[in-house]
Parts: structure tokens; sequence; C-alpha cells
């Protein structure tokens, strides 16, 4: 996936039915993160977790991009139980087809 300068790469851990997408910058020890579990097709999507010591740079949103991005190339949808991927959904209409 893309290197974001204050972000660094994401990165896809995958399990089969759970997973997660992580952000780790390189100039700090800690980790955002997107969690999921899978079921029948949809990925629900439970909790976005980024620290305060590396909020603001953008983190929560490149993660839930990253889910997109998967979602488009390899077809499954997205159940946004998480609070921040709903409001990313509503701020971005274009999405709506990935939505379960």
């Amino acid at each position: 996936m893309e290197d974001s300068p204050n972000i660094g790469p994401i990165t896809r851990i995958d399990h089969g039915d759970h997973g997660e997408y992580r952000a780790h910058p390189a100039d700090s020890h800690f980790i955002g993160r997107l969690t999921w579990v899978q079921k029948d097709g949809v990925r629900t999507a439970e909790h976005t977790l980024v620290p305060k010591e590396i909020g603001g740079r953008g983190i929560a949103g490149e993660l839930v991009k990253a889910l997109i991005a998967d979602a488009r190339e390899q077809g499954f949808r997205i159940d946004p139980e998480c609070s921040y991927v709903a409001a990313q959904f509503k701020r971005h209409p274009e999405w709506a087809d990935l939505r379960a």
C-alpha cells in the first residue's frame, strides 16, 4: 500500500475471518489500527484506534481508505459498525455501493 510521509505504510493483517489495517509512523512506536471481522462476504469495521500520541495526522482516514480500496479490489462489502467508519461513509457518498 502507499506510503504517506506522516503516516508510514498501511499494512494489512488478514486472518481470513478477521484482521486489521495498521499504520506505524516511522517517528513513533505507536500504531493506528482499524479492526474488522468478516462473515458472508461482509467485513464489519469494528474499531478505529489511533493513540493521541500520533493523532492529527490523518491516520484514521488513511486506514479507512485502505479498507475501501481493498473492498473495491476484492469485492467485499462493509458494515461500518465503528462510528468513525460510519461517519466517513456519510462524507463519501461515492462509497455507498460498498456499504452492506
